[in-house]
């Protein structure tokens, strides 16, 4: 299935924005505890919905987090939940941001080269990152793609992935900065954190990779979607 970067970025907005209002417009606010790309499906029109609640636990309005076993899939969780045991609603937003590099880079966090090599993909990505060469982690189908764009995703990616929970935005957040356009602001600002969108512009189409959210593409060409 042929999907260019539009599709793609809707993709990351609609899993942002049914993330969000889990978070922030369901009482109890709910906790998903397993964001990864095989529990965003897809239908017809590319819409995304959060599907799989097993791990789903309930959080008061007034609370920070919720004391638990840890459970949820290797790559996504968040390292404070990890070590802690603790759930937060910020622990669904490090997962996300695990989420939109699989989209960015065409690579699982589970895929085989980065269990050889000891490495994880969001410590391979922030490292080329900080260094301002993301053509070097990105998908080789998006190369031809406005590079303000990617460049605005993996901005936002990289504060889903904060390691301090402080500097870390919450979910409703990140749906603000990713539905924006990226021309139509310099700098956006959460916490401590600021984007500095790069401007170029060269826009092409490009095809879905097979390792990149394989699961939300079957559930559109198999039609089972969730509604």
């Amino acid at each position: 299935m042929v999907l260019d970067w539009p599709s793609r970025y809707k993709i990351a907005v609609g899993a942002a924005r049914g993330i969000s209002y889990l978070h922030h417009d369901c009482i109890p606010h709910i906790i998903h505890r397993d964001i990864k790309s095989s529990n965003i499906l897809l239908d017809h029109n590319l819409d995304a919905r959060v599907s799989d609640f097993v791990l789903a636990t309930l959080m008061e309005p007034d609370k920070t987090h919720v004391s638990t076993l840890v459970a949820g899939t290797f790559g996504y969780l968040a390292p404070e939940y990890f070590d802690t045991g603790k759930a937060t609603a910020k622990g669904d937003v490090y997962s996300y941001g695990v989420v939109l590099l699989e989209l960015l880079t065409g690579k699982k966090p589970t895929d085989e080269a980065f269990v050889e090599e000891g490495t994880k993909l969001v410590t391979w990505v922030k490292s080329v990152v900080q260094e301002k060469r993301e053509e070097y982690v990105l998908d080789c189908s998006l190369m031809d793609c406005p590079a303000h764009e990617v460049n605005h995703a993996f901005s936002i990616a990289m504060m889903c992935l904060e390691s301090e929970l402080s500097t870390r935005p919450t979910m409703a957040e990140v749906l603000k900065i990713a539905a924006a356009n990226p021309l139509e602001a310099e700098t956006f600002s959460v916490g401590e954190t600021e984007l500095l969108p790069r401007k170029t512009s060269n826009r092409a189409d490009v095809t879905f990779g097979d390792s990149i959210l394989a699961s939300m593409v079957d559930g559109v060409s198999s039609g089972d979607i969730l509604t």
